[in-house]
């Protein structure tokens, strides 16, 4: 016999262990290692979370370099057609997508644009509206609203297109089209929904604008703001709100919120006075929207364009899809990705949460309890 098998003093036990006598009472010894070998399973959680990140960083890096392959392949297709879009000959119907907040500068913090691009929508109206083959426009829009200058000059756009051309523009509403998204869709010759669909939120606002003075007070901090007028610093979160500032703030809701009524008034050729009673900026279903005289009728896309070939009392004109080319990995799609994998304890997603929480925003038309 060996003299492994000389030492063996039991085993194996329920657990695969053997037990081995190493000689002046080192057996207890032995057993205590067994132990504590045994207790090291108790363990795995940090191991696991060093492999979960050095995974996530070998991701990182494969995924990067697709990224940058795509970059480098791709190209720049925006002088093609409409949006990157070659309609081709024949005569068509087209769809514009108006999706997220209505606003310039909609880019990651990587500076790649991602979302509604403002710039570009005003520019593909202006191809549609030149292309002697497009017979008509349907906008597609699932949107929260955004701001006041950006959803006017939208609007204002549409409106152009309508006299220019002469052709029908309907609005197609998907989950979201609320405040500014109505307010673009108020000009448009018929306004479809979704059953689904929340809208309305006629209104404006400026967001919430926080006083943390007395808080600073009570850590004995002071402060001071060097102004040239006694206004110029209104709305700061370090001074507490007087009423004629409140006053003056007001008065510029009120001035925007007249202007949404009457675009509304006009659009939908109902009564100011009545718009006024009716938007009190809640939210409304798809069936309330209708009763209002706010929406047409329940449907989508195909709906509409059946409709709209109908009025044209054309056969079938080709639907195609204007829409902001998105096709390769963002910046924002990677760090996502990253941030989850080495983030199980969601510090990341506090920081985030906590710099989207004090974000400001201009005077807008936007439902922020609808927002992305």
């Amino acid at each position: 016999m060996s003299d492994n098998e000389n030492r063996i003093v039991s085993g194996p036990d329920e657990n695969g262990v053997r037990y081995y006598n190493l000689g002046n009472g080192q057996q207890e010894a032995g057993v205590s290692q067994t132990v504590q070998s045994q207790g090291q399973d108790t363990k795995p959680k940090k191991k696991n979370r060093k492999i979960i990140r050095n995974i996530a960083i070998i991701l990182a890096i494969v995924i990067f370099c697709a990224f940058a392959l795509s970059m480098c392949s791709g190209g720049d297709n925006s002088d093609i057609g409409i949006a990157g879009v070659d309609p081709g000959n024949s005569p068509y119907i087209a769809t514009l997508y108006v999706e997220g907040t209505i606003q310039n500068g909609n880019e990651d913090v990587f500076g790649t644009a991602t979302g509604y691009q403002h710039k570009w929508t005003l520019e593909a109206i202006d191809d549609l509206m030149y292309d002697e083959n497009n017979y008509g426009l349907i906008i597609f829009v699932d949107s929260p609203g955004g701001g006041v200058y950006e959803s006017d000059e939208l609007y204002f756009k549409i409106k152009e297109y309508q006299e220019y051309t002469g052709n029908p523009v309907y609005s197609v509403m998907g989950a979201t089209a609320a405040s500014g998204g109505y307010y673009i869709s108020a000009p448009c010759d018929r306004i479809f929904a979704n059953r689904n669909t929340w809208t309305g939120s006629i209104g404006v606002t400026i967001g919430t604008l926080v006083d943390v003075s007395g808080l600073l007070e009570e850590f004995g901090v002071r402060t001071e703001t060097i102004t040239s007028g006694e206004h110029k610093a209104m709305g700061s979160s370090y001074q507490k709100m007087t009423d004629e500032e409140k006053a003056i703030w007001q008065s510029l809701v009120d001035e925007a919120y007249a202007q949404f009524a009457g675009i509304v008034a006009e659009g939908r050729g109902l009564d100011l006075e009545y718009v006024y009673e009716i938007a009190d900026g809640r939210i409304l279903s798809a069936y309330q929207a209708i009763e209002l005289g706010l929406v047409d009728e329940i449907g989508g896309i195909t709906d509409a364009y059946d409709a709209m070939r109908e009025e044209l009392d054309y056969y079938e004109p080709e639907l195609i899809d204007i829409k902001y080319p998105q096709d390769h990995i963002t910046f924002s799609t990677l760090f996502g990705q990253i941030s989850a994998a080495n983030d199980s304890d969601g510090e990341i997603d506090s920081v985030i949460e906590l710099v989207n929480s004090i974000n400001t925003t201009p005077i807008s038309y936007y439902c922020e309890i609808l927002a992305e």
